[in-house]
């Protein structure tokens, strides 16, 4: 009878040891699909929401919709800190300050954009959506900027119709996994706290230059170097990508 208890508990825990491997397994396996190249055919269109966390790249991008004075205060930031951004700016506004584009450009930074018109595509039609893409595209290619491929849709509002649309224009729709909400000024050491114990490796943080914003430039100070304490080095949203595998999200 001792050697059938003894069996039976020697298959017992062998049983416990081949299902923790077959749950390991599965897990690595989600892991490996949870990923897809930001660029994928899979499935349904995507929107790039975080890079590899298996680097230290960290990217920053600002959205510009209004206003002329901000926007200087936020790049000084990024030069005394010798930091890279990424900036989403809508195509009128563009046209209306080529000036600071330039400015933005010069200093090494990315263009990204948020449409013709800041207003929401989910209250548009899908030609009226095309049309303002569209026009966004001309204008900025009037500015000297002819292939850009990252489009924020205005209030990061999309659905997978949206983001066909996006898709079908060749370019990749851009949200974020970081966001300090800076754009209803909560109080610069909140804006600090929330991206220095959240920011990490990979992630696309999200913040604004509009005149709007009170509190952001002041934040920057401490959030610079305290990011640069961390480790993370400061990219633009394509080399964030380039070459890595990144995260995107669904859209419903």
């Amino acid at each position: 009878m001792s050697f059938y208890t003894w069996k039976a508990e020697r298959m017992k825990r062998y049983g416990v040891v081949v299902a923790l491997a077959f749950f390991c397994a599965l897990f690595l396996w989600i892991g490996q699909w949870s990923q897809l190249p930001v660029f994928s055919n899979e499935g349904e269109p995507r929107a790039l929401t975080q890079g590899s966390d298996k680097n230290s790249n960290v990217a920053l991008t600002f959205n510009i919709s209004w206003g002329t004075e901000k926007v200087h205060d936020v790049l000084k930031q990024l030069e005394a800190n010798k930091a890279q951004a990424t900036f989403f700016v809508s195509g009128e506004w563009a046209e209306r300050h080529p000036d600071i584009i330039k400015a933005i450009h010069e200093g090494k930074h990315e263009i990204g954009m948020m449409g013709y018109k800041y207003e929401s595509y989910l209250e548009r039609k899908p030609a009226q959506v095309q049309q303002d893409i569209n026009q966004a595209k001309e204008a900025f290619e009037k500015l000297g900027f002819e292939e850009i491929k990252w489009i924020r849709p205005p209030h990061g509002h999309m659905d997978k119709e949206v983001l066909k649309l996006i898709e079908n224009e060749g370019m990749q729709a851009v949200q974020w996994s970081i966001n300090p909400r800076d754009w209803e000024n909560p109080g610069t050491n909140t804006i600090i706290d929330t991206v220095l114990n959240e920011g990490s490796e990979g992630d696309i943080i999200l913040m604004h230059a509009s005149d709007s914003v009170k509190q952001t430039a002041k934040a920057l100070e401490v959030i610079l170097p305290g990011l640069k304490q961390k480790g993370l080095k400061f990219v633009s949203i394509t080399e964030l990508v380039s070459g890595t595998e990144s995260e995107t999200t669904q859209i419903e």
